[in-house]
C-alpha cells in the first residue's frame, strides 16, 4: 500500500512552498501586511527604480522659486532691513545683545552672516548672492553649493527680519534647500547626475518632507477643530479671506455650494488620503498622489496667490515619480521621442554603496533631523507639546532659529472676516485726505489683485496678517511714521506718492471690513468688494508744532468731562479738532447735541457734522441722517435721511445700511417699498460679521425691523428681495 504524498500548503501569492521556507515566506507575508515592503519603496530601496530625471527637474524647480526669494529681498531687503528700514538690523542685533548676553544663545536664536556686518551693502551683496546661486542652481552648476548658499543666505534673511517672515513660506523653503543638499549630485557641472545617484536615505528625507507638507496640512484640519472645516463651509470664506484673492477666486467663491464640497473632498484626498497612499500604494498609489495634489495646488495658486507655496509645493511632487514611471508614462502618452530620451538615458540601478565615515556621518544627521520631525508631526496630529518628555523637546527648541525642521498647518483655521488696515493723510489740517495705495492688497470696491504667485509682496501680505480680526501691533504705526518723515524706502513700497506737491502733517490708519460682492452687483457696479468702515485702528499721528510726531489723544478730554468740566472738556475737544484730530470733532457734536454740562446747542452740532460730511467721514453722514430723521438742528425730513444714510452706506458704514431698511420698516418712506426695505435689513445683517458693537446690533435686529416687514410681504416679495440682497439662501446670510 502506498503511502500518500501530502502536498505543501499554497499560499495567497500562487506559489507551492517547502517546509523549509516557510518561515521565510510567512516572514514575507507579514512583512507585506504591515506595509513594509511599500514602506521601503517609498524610501527609494525598490531594486528596479531609479530616480534621476525626478531629481534633476526637482532642484530645477528649487531654483527657480529661490529666484523669487532672493529678487524678492533685493526689492524689499533695504526698506525692511536696512538702517533707515522698518525693521532695521542693527537696532534687531543690539536688542538681541540685551537680551541673550551668551554668545552661543544669540547666534542660535538669530543664525545669520548679518552678525558679521548689518551695513546696507551687506544686504545687498547677500540678496544678489543668493540670486547667483538660484541661477546657478536652475542652470546646474555645482548644485550641492548652489543649494548651500541659498539655504545661508536665506536663512540670514529669514532669521532677522522678525514680523515680516510668515513661517509657513519661509521655514519650507529652508528646509527644502538644506534637504537638497545631499540629495543633489555632486560635481561643478553634473548633468543628471548619472555618476552620483540619489542615496536612499537622501531620497527618503526629501520624500519624508513632502509626505509632512501634505500629510501635516490636512491632519491639522482635522485636529485644529475650526469649524468651516468640520460644516464644509471653509471654502465659502477662504478665497474672500485671502491675502490676494484673483479673479479666479472671486468667481470660485460664487460657485456653488456643492462645487465647494468637491473642492474639500479633493483637499483632503490631496492632503490625507494621497500622502498614505504614496507610502503604502505603490507607483499607482503615487500617481494617483502627485495629480491630486498637483491639481489642488494649481487651483490655489490660481485663485489665492499665495506665493512661491504652490509653485514649491507642486514642485516637490515630482519626488513621488521615479524615472521608470516617467518613461512608461511617456510610452502611454505615446511620445515616442521623449520615451526615447527618458529610456536610453536611464542607468543600471546602481549597486549598493559601501559604508564610509562621511556615509555614516551623513545618516545619522538626517535620522536626527527625521527624529526632530516626528515632534512637529505629533504636534499637528493634536499632541500637545507640553505633554511630551523635554529631551525630546529641547533639542527641537535649541534648533528652531534654523527654521529647517518644520510644522506646515496652513488654513488649520480660518478668520472668517477679511480685515484690514489703510494708511490716509491730510496736508491741510485734515479737510482732505489721500490714500497710501497698496501694490498688491485689494483697496479699492473695483479692484482685484493681480496673477503675481510665485512672487510673494512680502510688505502688503506682512500687513495684512498682521492685523487679522484687527488685533493690534506696532508695525502699523512704526509705518505709518515713516510715511509722515517722508522716508523714501517706505514710500516706494506702496503704488505711488499721493503728496508729491506738499508733505502730510497727518496720517492716520483706518481699519476696514472687506467682503465679495455678490455676482449682480458686480455686473451692475463692477465692484468686487463691498467695503465697510470699522472705525480708526489707532489714533492718528501728527507733527506738532515742533516738528515732532505726536498722537492724537483725547484722554485729558475725557478726564474733565467725568470730572464735571465740561467747558474744559469743550475747550480741549475744539484744540484738537482744529489741528486734525477729526474723533474729537464727533465728540463735541455729542456734547454739543445732548447738552452735556448745560443746554443742548444742536444746530451747532448739525454744524460740526456738515463739516466732518465734507471731510469725507462716513460717520458724519450717517449722524447727519439721524438728524434729518429725528430733527436734531433741523426739521425731520425722511428724504433727506434717506439720502444721507444711502450716501453713507455707500461708503461703507454699516449701520446706515440698517437705518435705511428701519425707514422703510417703520412707513416713513412713501410710497411704500417693502422689497427694498426688507433687502437692505437683509444685506445690513449679512455683512454684520464683526465683533464690534454695531455688528452686534445689526444682527439682533431687537426693534424687530425684519419679522415686521416680512409679516406684510408676500413670499415671492421675500425672495425678491433676497435676490436683491444678493443672496438666495438663509444659509448665506449667517454672520
Amino acid at each position: 500500500m502506498s503511502k500518500k504524498k501530502t502536498q505543501p500548503p499554497a499560499y495567497s501569492d500562487g506559489l507551492t512552498v517547502s517546509s523549509e521556507a516557510r518561515p521565510t515566506a510567512i516572514a514575507a507575508q507579514v512583512a507585506n501586511l504591515v506595509g513594509w515592503n511599500r514602506w521601503r519603496e517609498f524610501a527609494g530601496l525598490k531594486a528596479d527604480a531609479t530616480f534621476l530625471w525626478p531629481r534633476w527637474l526637482v532642484l530645477r524647480a528649487v531654483g527657480f522659486v529661490y529666484i523669487f526669494i532672493f529678487s524678492g529681498i533685493i526689492i524689499y531687503g533695504q526698506a525692511l532691513l536696512g538702517p533707515h528700514g522698518i525693521v532695521p538690523l542693527a537696532e534687531f542685533f543690539q536688542q538681541l545683545r540685551s537680551q541673550l548676553p551668551g554668545t552661543f544663545e544669540a547666534l542660535s536664536e538669530a543664525p545669520s552672516l548679518f552678525w558679521l556686518s548689518s551695513d546696507p551693502a551687506m544686504i545687498s551683496v547677500l540678496a544678489w548672492g543668493g540670486l547667483m546661486a538660484a541661477i546657478a542652481l536652475v542652470l546646474n552648476l555645482w548644485p550641492r553649493l548652489s543649494l548651500l548658499a541659498c539655504w545661508v543666505f536665506f536663512l540670514s534673511f529669514a532669521s532677522t527680519w522678525r514680523v515680516f517672515s510668515p513661517a509657513q513660506l519661509d521655514n519650507l523653503m529652508l528646509e527644502v534647500a538644506l534637504l537638497c543638499i545631499p540629495f543633489a549630485p555632486a560635481g561643478l557641472r553634473p548633468g543628471l547626475g548619472e555618476k552620483s545617484p540619489p542615496r536612499p536615505i537622501t531620497l527618503f528625507m526629501v520624500r519624508w518632507l513632502l509626505f509632512r507638507v501634505m500629510f501635516e496640512a490636512g491632519i491639522v484640519k482635522l485636529a485644529a477643530g475650526d469649524p468651516h472645516w468640520r460644516d464644509f463651509t471653509a471654502m465659502e470664506v477662504m478665497y474672500e479671506t485671502s491675502p490676494f484673492p484673483t479673479i479666479f477666486g472671486y468667481w470660485d467663491h460664487h460657485l456653488p455650494h456643492a462645487y465647494h464640497l468637491f473642492e474639500i473632498a479633493l483637499t483632503f484626498a490631496a492632503e490625507l488620503s494621497a500622502p498614505l497612499l504614496a507610502v503604502w500604494g505603490g507607483r499607482k498609489g503615487r500617481w494617483f498622489a502627485f495629480f491630486t495634489w498637483t491639481a489642488l495646488q494649481a487651483g490655489i495658486q490660481l485663485t489665492s496667490n499665495f506665493g512661491w507655496l504652490n509653485t514649491a509645493s507642486i514642485g516637490l511632487g515630482l519626488l513621488l515619480l521615479d524615472d521608470q514611471m516617467l518613461a512608461a508614462a511617456a510610452a502611454r502618452l505615446r511620445l515616442s521621442r521623449l520615451n526615447t530620451l527618458l529610456s536610453t538615458t536611464l542607468p543600471a540601478v546602481p549597486r549598493a554603496q559601501p559604508s564610509t565615515w562621511r556615509h555614516n556621518a551623513l545618516t545619522g544627521v538626517l535620522w536626527l533631523h527625521f527624529a526632530f520631525t516626528l515632534v512637529f508631526l505629533a504636534k499637528a496630529c493634536g499632541v500637545k507639546p507640553a505633554t511630551m518628555p523635554s529631551f525630546i523637546t529641547e533639542p527641537v527648541k535649541l534648533i528652531s532659529g534654523f527654521r529647517s525642521a518644520n510644522e506646515f498647518s496652513l488654513y488649520a483655521a480660518f478668520d472668517p472676516i477679511r480685515y484690514q488696515v489703510e494708511f490716509e493723510g491730510s496736508n491741510d489740517g485734515g479737510r482732505t485726505w489721500r490714500n497710501y495705495e497698496y501694490r498688491y492688497l485689494p483697496q479699492r470696491p473695483d479692484d482685484i489683485a493681480p496673477f503675481i504667485a510665485p512672487h510673494f509682496a512680502r510688505f502688503d501680505a506682512t500687513l495684512q496678517i498682521a492685523v487679522l480680526n484687527g488685533r493690534k501691533t506696532p508695525l502699523i504705526p512704526v509705518v505709518a511714521s515713516h510715511l509722515l518723515t517722508r522716508n523714501p524706502l517706505i514710500i516706494a513700497l506702496f503704488q505711488r506718492d499721493p503728496f508729491p506737491d506738499r508733505p502730510p502733517t497727518i496720517i492716520r490708519m483706518r481699519g476696514y471690513r472687506l467682503s465679495f460682492t455678490s455676482l449682480a452687483e458686480n455686473q451692475r457696479t463692477g465692484r468686487f468688494w463691498r467695503k465697510e468702515f470699522a472705525g480708526d485702528y489707532v489714533p492718528a499721528i501728527y507733527l506738532n508744532d515742533r516738528g515732532e510726531i505726536a498722537s492724537f489723544d483725547l484722554t485729558h478730554a475725557d478726564e474733565a468731562l467725568r470730572g464735571g468740566h465740561p467747558s474744559e472738556a469743550i475747550a480741549l475737544l475744539e484744540q484738537q479738532f482744529k489741528i486734525g484730530n477729526l474723533e474729537a470733532g464727533f465728540r463735541l457734536a455729542e456734547i454739543l447735541a445732548r447738552g452735556l454740562g448745560g443746554r443742548s446747542q444742536p444746530s451747532a452740532a448739525l454744524a460740526i457734522l456738515q463739516d466732518l460730511e465734507r471731510r469725507g467721514e462716513p460717520g458724519a453722514t450717517h449722524n447727519l441722517g439721524a438728524c434729518y430723521e429725528f430733527g436734531i438742528g433741523s426739521p425731520i425730513d425722511y428724504s433727506r435721511a434717506a439720502a444721507a444714510y444711502r450716501l453713507a452706506a455707500d461708503r461703507g458704514y454699516l449701520l446706515s445700511l440698517y437705518s435705511l431698511g428701519a425707514l422703510h420698516a417703520q412707513d416713513k418712506i412713501n410710497p411704500r417699498k417693502d422689497i427694498a426695505g426688507l433687502s437692505f435689513l437683509f444685506e445690513a445683517i449679512s455683512q454684520a460679521r464683526g465683533s464690534d458693537p454695531a455688528s452686534h446690533f445689526v444682527r439682533e435686529d431687537q426693534a424687530g425691523h425684519v419679522n415686521r416687514l416680512k409679516a406684510r410681504m408676500s413670499a415671492e416679495a421675500i425672495a425678491e428681495a433676497e435676490v436683491q440682497a444678493g443672496f438666495t439662501t438663509p444659509k448665506r446670510r449667517k454672520p
